[in-house]
C-alpha cells in the first residue's frame, strides 16, 4: 500500500468512524432526556472500548513494530514507553491551557468568563475526540488494513453511545434539540483531521511509527482516566461504570481478535 493510500484510507475510515457520533446524536430526537444513570454506563462503554483498542490495536503493534527496527527488546519498549508518555503530556498540558468544560465537574482551564458556554463543549469535545481520529489514522499505517479497521469499527461503535449522551447532556441545559444534535455530530468532525494527521505522519515517516502509535495509545489513555472515568464515578453509579467500562473492553477484545 503506498503512502497515498493510507493516508487516502486513514482519513476516510476516521470519517467513517466519526460520523457515528451524528448516528448516536440522532437519538435525541427520540428521547426527552436521558437519566444520570444511563449517560454513565454509555460513557463508560465507550472509555472500554478506548481502553481496549489502545492495548490491542496501538501499544501492542508498536512494540512489534519497535522491536522490528531493534532487536534490543528493553530498547524496543522503552521508546513504546517514550510514546505513551508524550501522548498523555501532549494531552495534559492541552488541559491545562486550554479553556474547556465538562458536563459534571464544570471549568477547567484559564478564565472563561468571556467563552460562550457552547464554545467551552465543543473545546472539550474535541480534546475527547481528536487522539481518537488520530489513532484511527495510525492504525493503517504500514499497510495494516486488519488493524485500522478494527480500531475503526471499535471507535466508531463507541462513538454511538458518546454522541447520544453529549447531545443528552447538551438538551438538558437548555439547547434545543436541533442545536443539540448538530454539536454532538460536530463531536464526529474532529476525528477526520486527527486521522489524516496520524495516517500522514506515520506513512511518510515510517520509523517514527512506534512513538506515533504509543503517542495515539497515550492521548486515549489520559482522556479514560482523567475525564470519563472521574466523570462516570462522581453520580453515584460507580459499579455500574465499572462492569459497563468491562463490557466495552470485551467488546473492542473480541472485535480486535476476529478481525486482526
Amino acid at each position: 500500500m503506498t503512502s497515498q493510500n493510507v493516508i487516502f484510507y486513514g482519513f476516510l475510515a476516521s470519517l467513517a468512524a466519526g460520523s457515528a457520533t451524528g448516528v448516536g446524536a440522532l437519538f435525541i430526537f427520540m428521547f426527552r432526556s436521558l437519566s444520570e444513570k444511563i449517560e454513565d454506563s454509555l460513557l463508560s462503554a465507550a472509555a472500554g472500548i478506548m481502553l481496549a483498542a489502545s492495548f490491542f490495536s496501538l501499544i501492542l503493534p508498536a512494540i512489534r513494530y519497535a522491536e522490528a527496527q531493534t532487536p534490543n527488546k528493553v530498547l524496543a519498549v522503552t521508546i513504546v514507553i517514550t510514546g505513551i508518555i508524550a501522548g498523555a503530556v501532549a494531552l495534559e498540558l492541552i488541559h491545562r491551557y486550554a479553556p474547556h468544560e465538562h458536563f459534571t465537574k464544570g471549568k477547567e482551564g484559564p478564565d472563561t468568563s468571556k467563552i460562550s458556554r457552547v464554545w467551552l463543549f465543543v473545546i472539550a469535545i474535541t480534546l475527547h475526540n481528536f487522539p481518537e481520529g488520530m489513532a484511527v489514522g495510525v492504525g493503517f499505517a504500514g499497510g495494516n488494513t486488519t488493524n485500522g479497521l478494527s480500531l475503526a469499527i471499535g471507535i466508531g461503535l463507541q462513538n454511538i453511545p458518546e454522541g447520544l449522551a453529549v447531545s443528552a447532556s447538551l438538551l438538558a441545559i437548555g439547547y434545543s434539540r436541533s442545536r443539540s444534535f448538530f454539536l454532538g455530530f460536530l463531536t464526529g468532525l474532529v476525528e477526520p483531521v486527527g486521522g489524516l494527521i496520524g495516517a500522514a505522519a506515520v506513512s511518510l515517516a515510517t520509523p517514527v511509527m512506534p512513538w506515533t502509535l504509543g503517542f495515539a495509545a497515550g492521548a486515549m489513555l489520559f482522556v479514560i482516566s482523567d475525564e470519563i472515568i472521574p466523570e462516570t464515578h462522581r453520580r453515584g453509579y460507580a459499579t455500574l461504570a465499572t462492569f459497563s467500562l468491562m463490557g466495552g473492553f470485551a467488546v473492542m477484545m473480541f472485535l480486535d481478535t476476529v478481525l486482526g
